[in-house]
């Protein structure tokens, strides 16, 4: 292990000439064999953001309630009431295609470990999911093992998973996607960071102990997939929830003293990033003894130490005195306790093993030098804007609303949902189920209330990247406000193909600086978030998919509002121009057969002007019934409105725009309410005021979706249609 470096070595980690020869260049000689492993790690895309960082320090990450931005484990916010939210999203793509269950289960368990490493108890978990075709051969295995990961590991640790989103495209057939997000709480005196100090304090290992899964799961995740994707299986880490659970509450319960200098879990490339990023945070070298640390395998090699990615462990830097308190708080909850380094104040990482150097490395080579590209981009053609005459009309408006409710994209994830434990801690609102344009967790032991959701339309982002990064901005923003939160911050798991490929490149960027534009516009900054690239196999890449991770407040629950219709005779209204958009549209796609056209236009000053006024109503407490419109256009969320309250609507079609795009146009910044009649008219009034386009088209009542003289859809059909997909697709799945 310890042997001559050849170039085929340095090819292996994912290295190129360059870089070697930097490494040559940082340490005055040829690195050994466990030198090379941990600067492939340090600097694999996965841990050092080296083609993504130029465009990253472009996104706005301040405002007056961010405590903490990007930089550490999580976001941070200010909540009010010495209270703030801790937030993060991250990737898992490459080890769930490879291993289904366990890639989707330790994505869960490593966001966890993101939060409740800087203080915060975790109150829920989302995810967002990309499959293949449906009809692809993989598709029904991938869906069933991700799901049973993210649902057994979740309900084990005992933290609800209350929403997300889950879609499917031929473009994911060899690169699914599985992003994990968590959200918890902390007290604002009482967050905890990852930058180390003191000379001389002790460097401790809590947790599971290191085995051999998961070596090289970060180069692994900075590289494309070939037909020998297979054969990675083994750079799959394996997670135990129970583990995790004590390792949360051990945590915790040591947080409330003041033991803790410096704290920081073990995720991508294990022990190498802990040490190195936690040293060169605090200014300061790491001496660690790896016969120290706990393994539970016989004969394993530094470099295996060194690389692991075994999960449910820690790395904390104690205060001397405290040792004493922690292991005994440790083994308390039956975990592995174990000195194994100081801190010194040589800015270097040594690592001993047998008595022997094994590693010395200068720490500020791994972190502040490491490569960063700008590379070549390109800009795609601009895809044309495509006029309402480009688009045949349908014959059948009902039949068509049917197949989009009942097709693979619009139809329930009750399937899917209802293997998640969304109701534990029991502070999960709303109807207690996934569904709604935003998922809300009460404050515990307070009346107030996170609303979290997650969002993109990749379709959108292949079409225009920077429209597409707006409007994934911009719908987390509406589907926050349409439950009545203040939209605070997002955070990002920024999924692309090959960065080496100027096109690929070109999305990323243009994409990044739609992000950003909408985030300033709508006082939104970025506080966390996660770049992957190279989701792509044999050259072919997956759609752009910049998911964005909403997080808002609703300071009164009593004030809030969910999509689902609820009294007779209540009069609908709608916010926002349509226009009738049908580019990029779900129907174009799933209808006609078609993937053309610009996506919609996104006007962040109508944005911003709709949902501010659509959120003072539900504050004020005079809305009750909101929903934001997207996927599907009008028709689409109506349904989802008359199901969610099961009672039916009628509505009044225009005579100034074609009916099929007034059906199903996805015009962006546009809102469904529902009000009593008299209520309704003083809504509209004061819309004209604020220069709000409003507009009352229907009623609530009956038993089914009516749009006069043209169709009506009873209740059942839309019930039947809506939730059968799902349940017919995976019965089929051991057949």
């Amino acid at each position: 292990m310890s042997g001559q470096v050849t170039p085929e070595m340095v090819a292996e980690h994912g290295l190129n000439d360059e870089e070697y020869e930097r490494i040559l260049a940082a340490l005055g000689r040829a690195p050994n064999y466990t030198e090379l492993g941990i600067y492939s790690v340090m600097w694999s895309e996965h841990c050092s953001y080296k083609s993504s960082k130029v465009h990253l320090k472009t996104l706005p990450t301040e405002a007056p309630w961010v405590i903490c931005g990007p930089g550490e484990n999580a976001g941070v916010i200010d909540i009010g009431d010495g209270q703030a939210a801790i937030f993060k999203m991250e990737s898992h793509n490459h080890p769930s295609y490879i291993e289904p269950y366990q890639g989707a289960a330790t994505g869960v368990g490593g966001i966890l470990r993101d939060v409740f490493t800087m203080g915060a108890r975790p109150v829920a978990n989302l995810n967002a999911l990309r499959f293949g075709d449906p009809d692809h051969p993989k598709t029904r295995h991938l869906v069933s093992g991700v799901v049973a990961g993210i649902g057994g590991y979740g309900n084990c640790v005992g933290v609800p998973t209350v929403g997300g989103e889950t879609e499917f495209d031929h473009s994911y057939n060899g690169n699914i996607l599985v992003n994990a997000m968590t959200v918890g709480i902390a007290e604002t005196d009482k967050i905890f960071y990852s930058a180390a100090a003191g000379i001389g304090n002790p460097v401790v290992y809590v947790g599971s102990k290191t085995g051999r899964d998961g070596i090289h799961g970060a180069t692994m995740a900075s590289a494309e997939f070939s037909e020998d994707s297979e054969e990675k299986r083994p750079t799959v880490q394996v997670g135990d929830p129970f583990t995790e659970k004590l390792l949360i509450e051990a945590c915790l319960e040591l947080m409330a003293s003041d033991a803790i200098v410096a704290i920081q879990d073990m995720g991508a490339a294990g022990l190498t990033s802990s040490s190195v990023e936690m040293a060169s945070k605090g200014g300061v070298g790491f001496e660690l003894d790896l016969d120290k640390v706990p393994q539970r395998e016989a004969g394993m090699a530094p470099y295996e130490i060194m690389l692991s990615e075994s999960q449910e462990r820690m790395l904390i830097v104690l205060k001397p005195d405290r040792q004493d308190l922690a292991q005994g708080i440790f083994e308390k909850w039956g975990l592995d306790f174990a000195v194994i380094g100081r801190i010194t104040d040589t800015g270097r990482l040594r690592i001993l093993c047998g008595g022997e150097v094994e590693a010395d490395i200068p720490i500020a080579s791994l972190v502040d030098d490491t490569p960063e590209y700008e590379r070549p981009w390109v800009a795609g053609p601009a895809a044309p804007l495509l006029a309402v005459d480009d688009v045949p009309a349908s014959n059948d408006l009902g039949a068509a609303l049917l197949k989009l409710l009942g097709g693979p994209n619009l139809s329930s994830r009750r399937w899917i949902w209802e293997q998640y434990d969304h109701m534990v801690m029991a502070d999960t609102l709303g109807s207690g189920r996934p569904g709604g344009d935003a998922a809300v967790v009460r404050v515990h032991g307070t009346n107030k209330g996170l609303a979290m959701c997650t969002d993109c339309t990749p379709r959108y982002v292949e079409a225009d990247p920077e429209e597409g990064g707006k409007q994934a901005v911009a719908e987390t923003w509406r589907n926050l406000t349409a439950c009545g939160a203040k939209p605070l911050a997002i955070t990002d798991c920024l999924n692309f193909g090959n960065p080496e490929r100027p096109e690929i490149m070109g999305q990323f960027a243009l994409a990044v600086r739609g992000i950003g534009e909408a985030c300033r516009a709508l006082e939104y900054p970025v506080v966390s978030g996660n770049v992957s690239f190279y989701n792509e196999t044999n050259g072919k890449a997956i759609k752009p998919t910049p998911t964005i991770g909403g997080l808002g407040l609703i300071a009164d629950l009593a004030h809030r509002a969910s999509p689902a219709f609820g009294a007779k005779g209540d009069a609908i209204l709608l916010i926002g121009k349509t226009k009738g958009h049908l580019g990029a549209s779900r129907f174009l796609k799933e209808i006609l057969g078609r993937t053309d056209g610009a996506p919609p236009p996104v006007d962040l000053v109508a944005e911003r002007r709709n949902g501010d006024f659509v959120r003072s109503l539900i504050e004020t407490g005079r809305l009750t019934c909101c929903h934001d419109l997207s996927d599907g256009g009008l028709l689409v969320a109506l349904s989802e409105m008359v199901l969610a309250g099961r009672i039916g609507a009628e509505i009044d079609a225009p005579n100034d725009l074609a009916l099929h795009a007034w059906a199903f146009g996805e015009d962006q910044a546009r809102y469904l309410l529902a009000l009593q009649p008299d209520d309704a008219e003083a809504v509209l009034s004061e819309a004209e005021k604020a220069s709000v386009p409003a507009q009352r088209i229907g009623t609530v009542g009956g038993t089914s979706l009516k749009i006069k003289w043209l169709f009506e859809v009873g209740l059942e059909d839309l019930e039947a249609a809506h939730g059968g997909w799902f349940d017919r697709y995976m019965s089929r799945l051991d057949k």
